[in-house]
Protein backbone atom coordinates (compact mmCIF):
# COMPACT_ATOMS: atom_id res chain seq x y z
CA UNK A 1 0.00 0.00 0.00
CA UNK A 2 1.22 3.32 -1.16
CA UNK A 3 1.08 6.12 1.82
CA UNK A 4 0.98 9.42 0.58
CA UNK A 5 0.62 12.22 2.58
CA UNK A 6 -2.42 13.67 1.02
CA UNK A 7 -4.07 16.98 1.29
CA UNK A 8 -0.53 17.87 3.68
CA UNK A 9 1.60 17.31 0.54
CA UNK A 10 -1.05 18.86 -1.75
CA UNK A 11 -1.93 15.41 -3.12
CA UNK A 12 -5.35 14.50 -4.24
CA UNK A 13 -7.78 13.12 -1.69
CA UNK A 14 -8.16 9.41 -1.80
CA UNK A 15 -11.40 8.22 -3.86
CA UNK A 16 -11.25 4.67 -2.40
CA UNK A 17 -9.10 4.54 0.86
CA UNK A 18 -8.30 0.85 1.84
CA UNK A 19 -9.26 -0.74 5.15
CA UNK A 20 -6.44 -0.08 7.25
CA UNK A 21 -6.66 3.66 6.06
CA UNK A 22 -10.22 4.18 7.07
CA UNK A 23 -8.96 2.36 10.61
CA UNK A 24 -6.34 5.32 10.78
CA UNK A 25 -8.95 7.99 10.35
CA UNK A 26 -11.27 6.07 12.90
CA UNK A 27 -8.59 6.18 15.42
CA UNK A 28 -7.56 10.14 14.41
CA UNK A 29 -11.74 10.71 15.12
CA UNK A 30 -12.02 8.94 18.54
CA UNK A 31 -8.63 10.95 20.09
CA UNK A 32 -10.15 14.53 18.83
CA UNK A 33 -13.51 13.11 20.16
CA UNK A 34 -12.14 12.23 23.42
CA UNK A 35 -11.09 15.68 23.95
CA UNK A 36 -14.36 17.06 23.35
CA UNK A 37 -13.36 19.09 20.08
CA UNK A 38 -15.49 19.47 16.68
CA UNK A 39 -13.63 19.49 13.56
CA UNK A 40 -13.15 23.62 13.50
CA UNK A 41 -11.85 23.47 17.09
CA UNK A 42 -9.45 20.80 15.77
CA UNK A 43 -8.67 22.65 12.92
CA UNK A 44 -7.44 25.99 15.03
CA UNK A 45 -5.70 23.98 17.27
CA UNK A 46 -3.62 22.65 14.19
CA UNK A 47 -3.80 25.71 12.00
CA UNK A 48 -5.64 23.20 9.45
CA UNK A 49 -8.58 24.09 7.67
CA UNK A 50 -11.94 21.78 8.98
CA UNK A 51 -12.14 19.67 5.67
CA UNK A 52 -8.55 18.74 6.41
CA UNK A 53 -9.41 17.16 9.55
CA UNK A 54 -12.41 15.41 7.76
CA UNK A 55 -10.41 14.02 5.08
CA UNK A 56 -7.99 12.35 7.35
CA UNK A 57 -10.85 10.68 9.92
CA UNK A 58 -12.30 9.46 6.46
CA UNK A 59 -8.97 7.90 5.36
CA UNK A 60 -9.10 10.13 2.08
CA UNK A 61 -6.48 12.19 3.01
CA UNK A 62 -2.62 10.86 3.96
CA UNK A 63 -1.48 11.74 7.06
CA UNK A 64 2.15 11.48 8.65
CA UNK A 65 3.77 10.32 11.99
CA UNK A 66 4.10 14.07 13.41
CA UNK A 67 1.15 14.90 12.33
CA UNK A 68 -0.15 12.12 14.15
CA UNK A 69 1.85 12.88 17.35
CA UNK A 70 0.76 16.80 16.79
CA UNK A 71 -3.05 16.08 17.19
CA UNK A 72 -2.47 13.87 20.36
CA UNK A 73 -0.59 16.65 21.54
CA UNK A 74 -3.07 19.46 20.80
CA UNK A 75 -6.05 16.61 22.14
CA UNK A 76 -4.12 15.96 25.39
CA UNK A 77 -3.77 12.82 25.16
CA UNK A 78 -1.46 11.16 27.58
CA UNK A 79 -1.53 8.06 26.35
CA UNK A 80 2.09 7.28 24.70
CA UNK A 81 1.82 4.00 23.69
CA UNK A 82 -1.35 4.20 21.79
CA UNK A 83 -0.40 7.47 19.97
CA UNK A 84 2.56 5.60 18.69
CA UNK A 85 0.97 2.58 17.42
CA UNK A 86 -1.67 4.59 15.90
CA UNK A 87 1.44 6.82 14.05
CA UNK A 88 2.99 3.44 13.07
CA UNK A 89 -0.25 2.67 10.92
CA UNK A 90 0.96 6.31 8.74
CA UNK A 91 4.48 4.74 7.41
CA UNK A 92 3.86 1.64 5.14
CA UNK A 93 5.25 2.43 1.83
CA UNK A 94 5.61 -0.70 0.37
CA UNK A 95 2.70 -2.09 -2.01
CA UNK A 96 1.47 -5.41 -0.10
CA UNK A 97 1.49 -8.27 -2.03
CA UNK A 98 -2.87 -8.43 -2.16
CA UNK A 99 -2.17 -5.30 -4.54
CA UNK A 100 -1.80 -8.32 -7.18
CA UNK A 101 -5.71 -9.03 -7.06
CA UNK A 102 -6.75 -5.53 -7.02
CA UNK A 103 -9.27 -5.99 -9.87
CA UNK A 104 -9.47 -9.63 -9.26
CA UNK A 105 -11.26 -10.19 -5.84
CA UNK A 106 -13.71 -7.46 -3.38
CA UNK A 107 -11.81 -4.82 -1.68
CA UNK A 108 -12.87 -6.47 1.58
CA UNK A 109 -10.88 -9.56 0.89
CA UNK A 110 -7.84 -7.67 0.73
CA UNK A 111 -8.26 -5.57 3.45
CA UNK A 112 -8.40 -8.71 5.25
CA UNK A 113 -4.76 -9.84 4.07
CA UNK A 114 -3.18 -6.84 5.31
CA UNK A 115 -5.01 -6.58 8.64
CA UNK A 116 -3.62 -10.14 8.89
CA UNK A 117 0.06 -9.24 7.76
CA UNK A 118 0.27 -6.34 10.51
CA UNK A 119 -1.33 -8.04 13.25
CA UNK A 120 0.71 -9.36 16.17
CA UNK A 121 -1.61 -12.11 17.11
CA UNK A 122 -4.63 -14.01 15.30
CA UNK A 123 -7.10 -16.23 17.07
CA UNK A 124 -10.20 -17.84 14.64
CA UNK A 125 -13.35 -19.50 16.01
CA UNK A 126 -15.29 -21.83 13.21
CA UNK A 127 -17.83 -24.18 13.22
CA UNK A 128 -18.63 -25.58 9.88
CA UNK A 129 -15.24 -24.43 8.00
CA UNK A 130 -11.38 -25.21 8.12
CA UNK A 131 -10.07 -21.55 8.76
CA UNK A 132 -8.76 -20.19 5.97
CA UNK A 133 -5.06 -19.94 7.46
CA UNK A 134 -5.32 -23.73 7.35
CA UNK A 135 -6.60 -24.56 4.53
CA UNK A 136 -5.12 -26.66 1.56
CA UNK A 137 -5.56 -25.15 -1.56
CA UNK A 138 -7.60 -28.23 -2.61
CA UNK A 139 -10.11 -27.87 0.23
CA UNK A 140 -10.22 -24.16 -0.88
CA UNK A 141 -10.92 -24.83 -4.29
CA UNK A 142 -13.86 -27.17 -3.30
CA UNK A 143 -15.26 -23.98 -1.42
CA UNK A 144 -14.84 -21.50 -3.64
CA UNK A 145 -17.24 -24.53 -6.37
CA UNK A 146 -19.55 -24.05 -3.96
CA UNK A 147 -20.38 -20.43 -4.19
CA UNK A 148 -23.34 -18.73 -5.72
CA UNK A 149 -24.16 -17.54 -7.96
CA UNK A 150 -21.31 -19.77 -8.90
CA UNK A 151 -17.76 -18.56 -9.94
CA UNK A 152 -15.86 -19.60 -13.07
CA UNK A 153 -13.21 -21.47 -12.60
CA UNK A 154 -10.67 -18.31 -13.24
CA UNK A 155 -12.37 -16.74 -10.55
CA UNK A 156 -11.93 -19.74 -8.55
CA UNK A 157 -7.97 -20.02 -8.89
CA UNK A 158 -7.77 -16.43 -8.28
CA UNK A 159 -9.76 -16.53 -4.86
CA UNK A 160 -7.87 -20.07 -3.72
CA UNK A 161 -4.57 -18.77 -4.94
CA UNK A 162 -5.13 -15.15 -2.66
CA UNK A 163 -6.37 -17.92 0.51
CA UNK A 164 -3.01 -19.71 0.36
CA UNK A 165 -0.95 -16.21 -0.43
CA UNK A 166 -2.52 -15.09 2.87
CA UNK A 167 -1.09 -17.99 4.74
CA UNK A 168 2.39 -16.17 4.58
CA UNK A 169 1.57 -14.86 7.82
CA UNK A 170 2.03 -18.27 9.68
CA UNK A 171 5.40 -19.09 7.39
CA UNK A 172 7.63 -16.28 7.44
CA UNK A 173 10.63 -15.85 9.39
CA UNK A 174 8.54 -13.98 12.25
CA UNK A 175 5.17 -15.63 12.25
CA UNK A 176 2.24 -14.58 13.90
CA UNK A 177 1.04 -16.38 16.75
CA UNK A 178 -1.81 -18.09 15.85
CA UNK A 179 -5.00 -19.73 17.37
CA UNK A 180 -7.27 -22.08 15.71
CA UNK A 181 -10.54 -22.90 17.14
CA UNK A 182 -12.54 -25.57 15.22
CA UNK A 183 -15.67 -27.62 15.94
CA UNK A 184 -15.50 -31.03 15.28
CA UNK A 185 -18.48 -30.19 12.76
CA UNK A 186 -16.03 -28.80 10.25
CA UNK A 187 -13.76 -32.09 10.65
CA UNK A 188 -16.37 -33.95 9.69
CA UNK A 189 -17.13 -32.00 6.19
CA UNK A 190 -15.95 -34.03 3.49
CA UNK A 191 -15.52 -30.92 0.97
CA UNK A 192 -13.98 -32.56 -2.43
CA UNK A 193 -14.65 -36.14 -1.18
CA UNK A 194 -12.66 -38.18 1.12
CA UNK A 195 -9.65 -37.78 -0.35
CA UNK A 196 -9.00 -33.70 -0.46
CA UNK A 197 -10.61 -34.15 3.17
CA UNK A 198 -7.67 -36.88 4.58
CA UNK A 199 -5.19 -34.19 2.94
CA UNK A 200 -6.87 -31.65 4.46
CA UNK A 201 -7.04 -32.85 8.17
CA UNK A 202 -3.23 -34.30 8.02
CA UNK A 203 -2.64 -30.95 6.96
CA UNK A 204 -4.14 -29.82 9.93
CA UNK A 205 -1.79 -32.69 12.27
CA UNK A 206 0.90 -30.96 10.62
CA UNK A 207 0.52 -27.28 11.20
CA UNK A 208 0.00 -27.70 15.08
CA UNK A 209 3.09 -29.35 15.70
CA UNK A 210 4.41 -25.69 14.54
CA UNK A 211 5.46 -23.82 17.62
CA UNK A 212 3.49 -20.59 17.02
CA UNK A 213 0.03 -22.62 15.80
CA UNK A 214 -2.14 -23.94 18.58
CA UNK A 215 -5.30 -25.92 17.41
CA UNK A 216 -7.92 -26.86 19.51
CA UNK A 217 -11.16 -28.55 18.93
CA UNK A 218 -14.28 -28.45 20.22
CA UNK A 219 -15.88 -31.83 20.44
CA UNK A 220 -19.94 -32.55 19.84
CA UNK A 221 -19.83 -33.26 23.60
CA UNK A 222 -19.27 -29.70 24.72
CA UNK A 223 -22.76 -28.95 23.78
CA UNK A 224 -23.81 -25.44 22.69
CA UNK A 225 -21.33 -22.59 23.30
CA UNK A 226 -21.71 -18.97 22.31
CA UNK A 227 -20.91 -17.48 18.89
CA UNK A 228 -21.68 -21.34 17.17
CA UNK A 229 -23.61 -19.57 14.63
CA UNK A 230 -20.64 -17.26 13.20
CA UNK A 231 -16.94 -17.86 12.07
CA UNK A 232 -15.12 -15.27 14.33
CA UNK A 233 -11.35 -14.20 13.21
CA UNK A 234 -9.90 -11.77 15.74
CA UNK A 235 -6.75 -9.63 15.11
CA UNK A 236 -4.93 -8.33 17.44
CA UNK A 237 -3.04 -5.20 17.17
CA UNK A 238 0.32 -3.41 18.83
CA UNK A 239 -2.97 -2.28 21.67
CA UNK A 240 -5.80 -3.45 22.55
CA UNK A 241 -7.80 -0.26 21.26
CA UNK A 242 -6.79 -1.62 17.61
CA UNK A 243 -7.31 -4.94 18.10
CA UNK A 244 -10.38 -6.01 15.34
CA UNK A 245 -13.16 -8.71 15.06
CA UNK A 246 -13.61 -9.91 11.65
CA UNK A 247 -17.19 -11.86 11.00
CA UNK A 248 -17.44 -14.07 7.88
CA UNK A 249 -20.74 -13.23 6.22
CA UNK A 250 -22.50 -14.50 3.06
CA UNK A 251 -22.83 -10.78 1.52
CA UNK A 252 -18.59 -10.17 2.69
CA UNK A 253 -16.47 -9.76 5.56
CA UNK A 254 -17.48 -7.52 8.19
CA UNK A 255 -15.16 -5.47 10.10
CA UNK A 256 -15.66 -4.10 14.03
CA UNK A 257 -13.50 -2.08 16.06
CA UNK A 258 -16.03 -0.47 18.31
CA UNK A 259 -14.64 -1.03 22.45
CA UNK A 260 -18.18 -2.56 23.22
CA UNK A 261 -17.47 -5.04 20.04
CA UNK A 262 -13.98 -5.67 21.31
CA UNK A 263 -15.02 -6.47 24.70
CA UNK A 264 -18.06 -8.72 23.41
CA UNK A 265 -15.96 -10.88 21.17
CA UNK A 266 -13.12 -11.11 23.38
CA UNK A 267 -15.34 -12.47 26.04
CA UNK A 268 -16.80 -15.00 23.39
CA UNK A 269 -13.39 -16.83 22.12
CA UNK A 270 -12.49 -16.88 25.96
CA UNK A 271 -15.89 -18.91 26.52
CA UNK A 272 -15.44 -20.82 23.51
CA UNK A 273 -12.00 -21.78 24.14
CA UNK A 274 -12.96 -22.78 27.71
CA UNK A 275 -15.22 -25.82 25.96
CA UNK A 276 -12.21 -26.66 23.54
CA UNK A 277 -9.78 -29.78 24.20
CA UNK A 278 -6.28 -29.17 24.94
CA UNK A 279 -3.88 -29.19 21.59
CA UNK A 280 -3.30 -33.09 22.73
CA UNK A 281 -6.09 -34.23 22.63
CA UNK A 282 -7.78 -32.03 19.85
CA UNK A 283 -4.67 -33.61 17.43
CA UNK A 284 -5.87 -37.46 18.82
CA UNK A 285 -9.50 -36.57 17.86
CA UNK A 286 -8.36 -35.27 13.90
CA UNK A 287 -6.02 -38.02 13.74
CA UNK A 288 -9.24 -40.16 14.64
CA UNK A 289 -11.54 -38.21 12.43
CA UNK A 290 -9.13 -38.80 9.69
CA UNK A 291 -9.44 -42.87 10.23
CA UNK A 292 -12.47 -42.82 10.06
CA UNK A 293 -12.70 -41.70 6.10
Amino acid sequence: MSDTHGEEAGQPVRSNPTGRQLRLGSELRKLRERAGLTSVEAGQLLGIKPNQISNMEAGRAGVSPERVRAMARHYECADTTLVEAVAGMTGERRRGWWEEYRDLLPPALLDLAELEHHATHLCSSVTVHIPGLLQTIDHARSLFRQVVPELAPPDVEHRASFRVKRQTVIYRDDPTPYLALIHEAALRMQFGGPSVAGAQLRHLLEMSEREHITIRVIPFAAGGFPGSGQSIFYSRGPVPQLDTVHLDQSHGPVFLDAEAQLDKYRAVLGRVESRALTPEKSRDLIHTVAQDL
